[in-house]
């Protein structure tokens, strides 16, 4: 069998996914079939815009519904801080105010897992090139990433973990 990577996650995002997978399957996927019921009703398949409509429609029903199970049965719920790590280390769910040194402005990041990373709201991923340089280090460490545009050094000015 394929070697499947596992999904960390907060047990929120946990249930956030069981709780949109149930609704897929019972609610949702009984108005899909609602809509293919009333479209063969119309007639000549063959010319029948609305069947297409509702097959594709429970098509993508059908992929999202496996993709969620694949994520829920790969699913790692990460606890923020062991009992033994230093309270101003960055770990999963840690909030990290950082400097970033060549632009001197100050950021907010929230580590999280991959599938809920969006670093619009500042939340990103620990497998991101900044997140994953941040892990382990504590509040007064400089840390530097590598990226495509060049070397970034950002001082990490504080960490809160709850």
């Amino acid at each position: 069998m394929a070697n499947v990577n596992k999904f960390k996650m907060s047990q929120e995002r946990l249930d956030a996914l069981k709780e949109e997978l149930y609704y897929l399957e019972t609610v949702r996927e009984k108005e899909v079939a609602e809509l293919i019921k009333e479209a063969r009703s119309f007639g000549d398949l063959s010319e029948n815009s609305e069947y297409d409509e509702a097959k594709s429609e429970q098509g993508k029903l059908y992929s999202k519904i496996a993709e969620l199970k694949v994520l829920i049965e790969n699913a790692e719920v990460v606890e923020n801080i062991g009992h033994d790590t230093p309270k101003d280390t960055v770990t999963l769910s840690s909030k990290v105010w950082i400097l970033d040194e060549a632009e001197q402005v100050e950021e907010l990041y929230e580590i999280v897992g991959s599938q809920e990373a969006n670093p619009r709201t500042g939340r990103i991923s620990d497998d991101s090139p900044v997140g994953s340089a941040l892990m382990g280090h504590r509040a007064g460490d400089t840390v530097v990433v590598h990226a495509p545009v060049g070397d970034l050094s950002f001082k990490i000015l504080k960490v809160e973990n709850i």
